[in-house]
């Protein structure tokens, strides 16, 4: 007689298979394969056949995958703020108080020009009439009283053409005058037509000037038979001083 239980082993009773069935389909849903119930044939194969992991199948969203949120933009650095009021109002201060200065000294500069300008023309005026004026002393003598002569030529002089033109007369004119008793006359030459007499500043500062003058000479000495007339070309230096223009310099050309 055959035992049941024995016979029965092997296939499993109609309930186990059921459970084993149901099992297997929640194995399958879970996306993991069940364990099989001992006594089942896949509990026969080996351990290495046994699926050693697990996959998930995830599916996609009904309204798709949403996009990842944009990075954030970089705050940028802040700029420098602007000076306060209180600096800008001092810097507006410096500026305007630097070009007020610079106009002044413009001012000053300009008043100067023009200041100088006037007294060069002033001082034209004044050394021209110092030249007529010394010239006709200077350039004259007569051996007859030659200490009086030269010391009003001198009183016209200054600087080292004063000393100059003592040493001169004292050792050269006063000789030769006395010795052929020589008289010289200059005047300034005065153009026939009744015009001003030929002088001209070619140069003047404030306290300097050049001038150019038309001298006649006229010579008596023992030496020439009659008078002799010389027609020169003289060029004065004037300089200021404390009692007016005085003669600086003179040169025949």
């Amino acid at each position: 007689m055959v035992n049941p239980t024995s016979r029965n082993r092997g296939t499993g009773s109609p309930a186990r298979r059921t459970m084993t069935a149901a099992a297997r389909a929640a194995a399958k849903r879970a996306g993991r394969p069940a364990r099989p119930e001992r006594g089942s044939p896949a509990a026969a194969r080996p351990a290495e056949e046994a699926p050693c992991g697990r996959t998930l199948l995830i599916e996609p969203p009904a309204n798709g995958w949403e996009d990842p949120p944009e990075p954030e933009p970089v705050a940028e650095e802040p700029q420098e703020s602007a000076p306060p009021h209180g600096v800008r109002r001092r810097v507006l201060t410096a500026g305007l108080g630097v070009v007020l200065v610079a106009a002044l000294v413009v001012a000053a500069v300009l008043g100067w020009r023009y200041r100088e300008g006037r007294q060069a023309e002033q001082a034209r005026g004044e050394a021209l009439a110092a030249a007529r004026k010394a010239a006709p002393v200077v350039l004259s003598y007569d051996y007859r009283h030659l200490d009086r002569d030269f010391t009003r030529a001198r009183a016209q002089l200054t600087g080292h053409f004063r000393d100059q033109y003592g040493r001169t007369t004292k050792t050269v004119v006063a000789p030769t005058a006395k010795k052929y008793h020589g008289v010289v006359k200059a005047t300034v030459v005065t153009p026939a037509d009744g015009g001003g007499p030929a002088v001209s500043v070619v140069s003047a500062t404030p306290d300097r000037a050049v001038v150019l003058l038309f001298v006649d000479q006229v010579t008596e000495s023992t030496q020439v038979s009659g008078p002799r007339l010389d027609l020169n070309r003289v060029r004065m230096t004037l300089t200021r001083t404390s009692g007016g223009w005085k003669v600086s310099g003179v040169d025949a050309l």
